[in-house]
């Protein structure tokens, strides 16, 4: 009797102890995978030291869109996306998965869109939109819907200074493709590069995602930078082009523009562009398509969701997504140090191209229509800073001169230009 109750005994501690010696193996084996995936020890192996300076280049990005509010719509979410991309063993985003399974023609899953929805991270999947070609279309909407471009109608020749300023884009693609030890790029990546010199963010997304994609981090990042940066570079270059005198050209007041003539304008400038310029015509047509719904007046709930709730959707997408591609190993070597230097010379090229062409056209203008050249800077894309730039250099000179109204024309003609350039590039090499 007594060794049975023993035995008995005996089972039931055996019952009891046997999932607990193998629960406590179970924790060692869990702690030691949890501690060999932790992401914090891949920093200090092989390469991933770089991982954490593209994490803290992101978080100083974070610092300029923040605190200095450097176009903060766009850097902000780019910047995350940065980080987020540079977390090891996230799987947000899969930069081998586009590199080579997705980017080389012949392959097992070229423009496989369903594998990437089955294999892709968070911000593969959102990456989509980006290599369509959707987001920076969309954006185009959003900015036609909020653009005035009655200043261009009321001035018809601030379309050639917005023209002028894209000589920096053409200019570029010239250059980059000498070979030189930071040049030295394709074709279709130094038009990639050159469309920096426009200062159109959507644009340089758009035609890079279609003809240099591997560039799109770098390329994107210069683009968005250097236009928060119109009010540090623009003003050398432009009191240095221009005298005191030329400065202190009073223009006269533009007349005032009708609704038709602000109805006809997107529809005739869509048609003109797309049949002489076929390639443009996808980001043209947004454009105008926004500036259409809100200068027709008959469709303001389209319009407000274009300028608003799409826009800002649609600004949180790129944003991350275009920041993700902006690897460790796509971002830090040579290539990208040439694609920095590259684009602000070509954004610089077209700013001065912008004030020269202004005073060549002041040769063969009536003294009392002249052009300030101050404005023709304006013609690169940046709306609306580079025209604010135009206006208040122009009042270091004359405080009582306003030339923001004036400067508006080649402003908005530049977001034109960009996209009718970037077309032409496309239509090159596309």
């Amino acid at each position: 009797m007594k060794n049975i109750k023993f035995l008995s005994l005996l089972a039931v501690l055996m019952l009891v102890a046997t999932p607990a010696m193998a629960a406590e193996v179970n924790v060692a084996e869990g702690l030691s995978n949890f501690f060999s995936e932790m992401g914090i020890v891949s920093f200090f192996v092989g390469d991933g030291w770089k991982n954490l300076v593209m994490i803290l280049l992101g978080c100083f990005l974070l610092f300029l869109a923040i605190k200095k509010e450097y176009e903060p719509l766009l850097l902000l979410p780019i910047a995350f996306g940065m980080i987020l991309t540079n977390l090891p063993g996230a799987g947000l985003f899969d930069t081998a998965l586009w590199n080579d399974e997705f980017l080389k023609e012949g392959s097992a899953h070229y423009h496989d869109y369903n594998y990437i929805f089955a294999h892709g991270g968070l911000l593969d999947i959102l990456y989509v939109g980006v290599k369509m070609g959707i987001y920076p279309c969309l954006i185009f909407l959003g900015v036609g819907a909020m653009t005035d471009f009655g200043p261009l109608i009321a001035n018809p020749k601030s379309l050639l200074l917005g023209a002028a300023a894209q000589i920096g884009i053409f200019a570029t693609f010239i250059v980059t493709q000498i070979d030189l030890p930071i040049f030295g790029f394709t074709p279709a990546q130094a038009a990639s590069i050159g469309i920096i010199g426009g200062a159109d963010g959507p644009t340089a997304i758009f035609l890079t995602s279609k003809l240099a994609p591997e560039l799109l981090g770098p390329i994107a990042v210069a683009a968005y930078s250097y236009m928060a940066l119109v009010p540090v570079i623009q003003p050398p270059i432009m009191r240095l082009l221009t005298t005191e005198s030329e400065r202190k050209i009073r223009m006269k007041q533009l007349r005032t523009v009708s609704k038709k003539e602000k109805i006809i304008f997107p529809i005739v400038v869509a048609v003109i562009v797309s049949l002489v310029v076929p390639s443009a015509a996808t980001l043209i047509g947004c454009l105008m398509l926004g500036n259409l719904m809100k200068e027709s007046g008959v469709v303001e709930r389209l319009s407000k969701a274009a300028q608003n709730e799409l826009n800002n959707i649609v600004v949180i997408c790129l944003g991350l997504t275009v920041g993700a591609t902006a690897s460790a190993s796509a971002f830090m070597n040579w290539q990208t140090v040439g694609i920095l230097c590259v684009g602000i010379v070509a954004f610089g090229v077209g700013s001065a191209c912008g004030v020269l062409m202004a005073k060549l056209m002041n040769l063969f203008l009536p003294k009392d229509g002249k052009i300030n050249p101050l404005i023709g800077s304006a013609g690169v894309s940046a709306v609306p800073m580079a025209a604010r730039v135009s206006q208040t250099v122009g009042q270091e000179a004359d405080r009582r001169n306003f030339l923001l109204m004036h400067a508006m024309g080649p402003n908005v003609a530049g977001v034109i230009g960009s996209a009718v350039a970037a077309g032409i590039l496309l239509s090159f090499l596309g």
